[in-house]
């Protein structure tokens, strides 16, 4: 007797929607990352997350996320490289999140979409509950040195 539970499973992965965003990694000059609370009427709701979103056809890594953080935080970052990327399946879909070190070139940002933003020191990111997706992320900024060890 064939065991098909691989198989159903497989299937079921097959038909999931991808999805392919990044997120931004902004620290200020306080050495704070800036962390986004997903609001109630959002995927995953009442989480907090790196902020960002899908990136579209024809964008690069960078651009995407520039043009996500405006639409969504009302200002202008420089997207730096890849900080983590992680795969993580949900109930209804699987994300492929690009985390990438960003830095604030303009405006303040505002929650248009979430419903809070906090800056957090690294050693404080566990104090918050995270979507799943971004919990890799999480642990390899804990982990990083921050803007002034580098210097």
């Amino acid at each position: 007797m064939m065991d098909t539970t691989n198989t159903k499973e497989n299937e079921v992965a097959m038909m999931k929607k991808k999805v392919k965003v990044v997120a931004a990694v902004i620290e200020n000059e306080n050495q704070e990352i800036l962390c986004a609370l997903r609001s109630t009427n959002m995927l995953i709701p009442n989480m907090w997350e790196f902020p960002g979103g899908k990136v579209e056809d024809g964008e690069n890594l960078q651009q995407a996320l520039e043009r996500e953080i405006f639409e969504e935080l009302a200002c202008e970052i420089t997207a730096h490289e890849v900080i983590n990327e992680h795969v993580h399946e949900y109930e209804t879909f699987i994300i492929q999140l690009i985390s990438l070190r960003a830095e604030l070139k303009s405006g303040t940002p505002t929650a248009t979409e979430h419903d809070a933003l906090i800056w957090l020191k690294r050693d404080n990111l566990h104090s918050l509950v995270w979507a799943p997706a971004d919990i890799p992320a999480v642990n390899a900024v804990i982990n990083q040195k921050t803007k002034a060890e580098n210097v």
